[in-house]
């Protein structure tokens, strides 16, 4: 959204266009994403990614994975 602003659509039309509210938008704005929730999701992600890839594994093999995937011991 702030690409096409940078290029002159306003935010009012995107907002209009994609059916989201302004007010949300521009409180997610206002407060970016922490660090550890970052962390969070990317661990969260590969999680999932290594259930997918074998879900016979347990979860002491799901954590070892996460930490390796994410870089983080």
């Amino acid at each position: 959204m702030s690409e096409l602003a940078a290029d002159g659509i306003p935010v009012a039309v995107t907002c209009r266009v994609l059916t989201i509210a302004r007010q949300p938008y521009y409180r997610w704005l206002a407060r970016p994403v922490a660090n550890a929730e970052l962390v969070a999701a990317y661990r969260a992600n590969a999680l999932v990614d290594a259930h997918r890839d074998d879900p016979e594994f347990g979860f002491r093999f799901l954590v070892d994975e996460a930490h390796r995937r994410t870089g983080d011991g």
